[in-house]
């Protein structure tokens, strides 16, 4: 197509009088005109992915990339004097998800449609998502993180399924979002919502009444849950996901011929953790409805769900009482009590039950009795899935668990947020890793060209460059190009332990006083929210707030030491951050994380891992060897035993350990507590003292060891670090969600490519 002429045709008048918003509105009506060609007949089984979360980023330039229009749009626009990375600061950043679970889900519908497979989402609109993350005076306030707007990706339609809620009936309004994949298929992300919603209701924050179902039902992603109605509000959430996807899912495959009883063949449905959990008693519900029989139902609903595990937290494996459900979705709890008595009949273990002896109905439980398959999203998680944490369930039922390595989406996450290491590897290995990232292990042999690592080596010098003026625009910080870029960013969580960079960032600190400077200068970049009610992950928070502006007052330690928090991270920042990274800090406690999917980024990206033999940290270090990541602390083994033993006391280790026990006394030192609040940091240095339920201390002499290595690596070592870091990007071809979707495509959904 003539891009200049269509884009004209489409703004009515010439590019370059053209506002920047009114060339945002016609280049979206152009993807969606596009985009909507791409739609094509579904033959066979379609994909049904629910998830309470769809971190699918700004949508712009990843749907111009993918529908191959991107080069000319930009072209286009530059003869006019128009700039399209400006023209996408327009574009809100769709307030859907918070952190992997929903990255994930969006690569995983990005996947789907690249490989030409008819699989859809099903989730909810959110009004405000999560919520803004602001900073001010040290500490995270929670504000409402606005984004739909009159013109909005996700088109609204006539189409309103009843949702029975407590003895009322709602009506839950379908949105369409267009999903489309490079050279691929354009499948849907379908959104409810209710039309009732207010926003008008929340105050003070994030506040708002619990209570008033019709007008906040859709707010907030997952709403506080620190009182009763808060956890209410979560069953009333995932009950409208689930009911209106339901009815979707049989009305589609009802209007492609299904007869009920054949609904395995039209669908298969995949619950993206327990959030979606509900979806088995509903559909058997609703298959009642139609007319068949209980046992029957159950069968074809075992069937057509498949169920994703993605953590090994106990806390995190929904338990709702029995008086919720009861109260909020009646009509399904006969349906539960079912399930459980039939359960009961396969296993005299009482652990396996779907409602316990007090009364909580075990939504993971039910998750594993009634559906075919149950994966794990790295090999150590699902390992430890089926030795310790599901053991009763993988010995009842071994054929259902599998693993499933979580991936990312190179198109997004290589073409689109680092366009200028694309055009490197491009100019060595062309294009075929667009599509197929294995063909990045082409790249290898550059690792010993001293000239091809110096191109690389120069893209991330540029990136840094970039970050940098990022950070002085956007939060108006000045940091050094020239340092190590050591970045942690992910949902902030005690087992991520950000906790363990906190302290270090401490005994750097008292270091550098004590005249024992590092190889080179550090700059260290956090960006997470706690979830509003985490009292000690806001902690955190607080403190390493505090510690920067300690440091940043230091004329001394500020040379070689700095403290950068990225207030309300989201995938915009992730975008900036990820192709600047040098040392990429996974350093969650091992056993404690199910994957990650940062690590992948930043590997892709050419950063080097420091991390723990934990999740997919594991596949990573298998890919690139033992000489290009830096690995430390306990094994998941190791950590697995203090667990069960209960004999991990983090005060002996404070007591027996001079550096550890002066980092966590700096939390309450007098330069601390005047530049930071005495209560938050007393809680948090009480809390490493006395409980330390991550098992932080064990881990601390070992991590400040490794990341000395890396500094000095870094520091006194350019051409080997360069070497890493072309290693690492030829060895991330095995985490491409491409391969994700096409493993649980041969595994579980039998697809058909359309």
């Amino acid at each position: 197509m003539d891009m200049k002429q269509t884009l004209a045709e489409l703004t009515g008048k010439e590019l370059s009088a053209c506002s920047n918003q009114e060339v945002y509105l016609a280049l979206m009506t152009l993807v969606q005109r596009e985009s909507a060609q791409r739609v094509t007949p579904v033959t066979g089984r379609k994909l049904y992915y629910i998830s309470a979360e769809f971190l699918i980023g700004k949508l712009l330039s990843n749907n111009l990339i993918n529908l191959g229009l991107y080069d000319a749009v930009r072209d286009t626009l530059a003869a006019a004097g128009k700039s399209l990375s400006e023209i996408e600061e327009v574009e809100p950043e769709p307030s859907l998800g918070n952190g992997g679970l929903g990255r994930l889900a969006a690569c995983f519908l990005d996947s789907l449609a690249t490989l030409r497979l008819p699989g859809d989402g099903i989730g909810l609109r959110y009004h405000f998502g999560l919520f803004r993350q602001s900073l001010k005076e040290g500490v995270q306030t929670e504000m409402p993180d606005p984004w739909l707007t009159e013109q909005s990706w996700a088109q609204r339609t006539e189409t309103t399924y009843p949702v029975m809620l407590a003895g009322k009936t709602f009506q839950a309004r379908l949105y369409r979002l267009a999903v489309t994949g490079f050279e691929g298929r354009t499948n849907t992300l379908n959104l409810f919502d209710l039309d009732t919603v207010e926003e008008g209701i929340v105050h003070d924050g994030i506040a708002f009444d619990k209570t008033d179902i019709d007008k906040n039902l859709t707010l907030f992603l997952y709403p506080d849950d620190s009182d009763e109605a808060g956890r209410r509000l979560r069953v009333y959430q995932q009950y409208l996901m689930v009911s209106a996807g339901a009815q979707l899912i049989l009305q589609e495959c009802a209007a492609r011929g299904c007869n009920y009883h054949d609904l395995a063949d039209y669908a298969a449905i995949q619950i993206n953790d327990t959030h979606p959990s509900m979806v088995i008693p509903e559909l058997i519900r609703l298959l009642g409805e139609k007319g068949v029989a209980f046992d029957e139902a159950v069968e074809i609903v075992t069937k057509t769900c498949a169920y994703t595990n993605h953590t090994i937290l106990a806390e995190a494996l929904e338990k709702w009482p029995r008086s919720y459900l009861e109260a909020v979705v009646p009509q399904i709890m006969p349906i539960i009590e079912k399930l459980d008595a039939l359960a009961r009949t396969r296993t005299q273990d009482e652990s396996l039950a779907i409602i316990d002896a007090e009364d909580r109905v075990h939504m993971a439980h039910m998750d594993i009795h009634f559906t075919h398959s149950t994966n794990g999203v790295a090999e150590l998680h699902t390992e430890i899935l089926k030795t310790t944490e599901l053991h009763g369930f993988y010995t009842l039922y071994p054929e259902k668990f599998n693993n499933k390595t979580n991936g990312i989406t190179f198109r997004r996450w290589l073409l689109e947020c680092n366009p200028a290491l694309t055009e490197r590897i491009k100019s060595h290995i062309g294009t075929g890793f667009y599509k197929n990232a294995d063909e990045l292990e082409a790249l290898l042999p550059l690792a010993d060209d001293p000239a091809a690592r110096k191109e690389f080596a120069d893209v991330k010098a540029q990136n840094k460059v970039t970050l940098a003026e990022w950070l002085k625009r956007v939060q108006g910080v000045e940091v050094n190009p020239a340092a190590m870029f050591d970045i942690q960013s992910k949902r902030l969580h005690e087992y991520k332990r950000q906790q363990l960079n906190l302290l270090y960032l401490i005994h750097q600190y008292h270091e550098i006083k004590a005249g024992h400077l590092p190889p080179v200068p550090l700059v260290s970049i956090f960006g997470a929210k706690a979830a509003p009610a985490y009292i000690i992950a806001k902690d955190i928070i607080h403190a390493l707030l505090t510690l920067s502006k300690v440091i940043a007052a230091d004329p001394e330690v500020s040379r070689w030491l700095q403290v950068v928090f990225i207030e309300n991270y989201n995938v915009t920042a992730a975008e900036k951050l990820i192709p600047a990274c040098d040392l990429s800090e996974q350093i969650s406690l091992a056993s404690k994380e199910a994957s990650g999917t940062g690590n992948m980024k930043f590997m892709l990206n050419g950063a080097v891992t420091l991390g723990t033999m934990d999740g997919a940290n594991v596949e990573i270090f298998r890919q690139v060897g033992s000489e290009n990541i830096y690995v430390f602390g306990q094994t998941a083994e190791q950590v697995i035993r203090h667990y069960a033993q209960q004999d991990y006391c983090a005060a002996e280790w404070y007591h027996a350990d001079a550096n550890i026990k002066r980092a966590i006394d700096f939390l309450t030192d007098p330069l601390m507590l005047k530049a930071g609040r005495e209560e938050n940091l007393t809680r948090l240095r009480d809390e490493l003292i006395q409980k330390d339920w991550f098992q932080t201390l064990p881990d601390f002499n070992s991590y400040v060891v490794r990341k000395g290595q890396a500094l000095a690596d870094y520091g006194c070592n350019p051409e080997a670090w360069a070497k890493k870091c072309v290693v690492n990007i030829a060895k991330a071809g095995l985490f491409s969600s491409d391969r994700t979707i096409a493993e649980y495509n041969r595994d579980i959904w039998h697809l058909a490519k359309a």
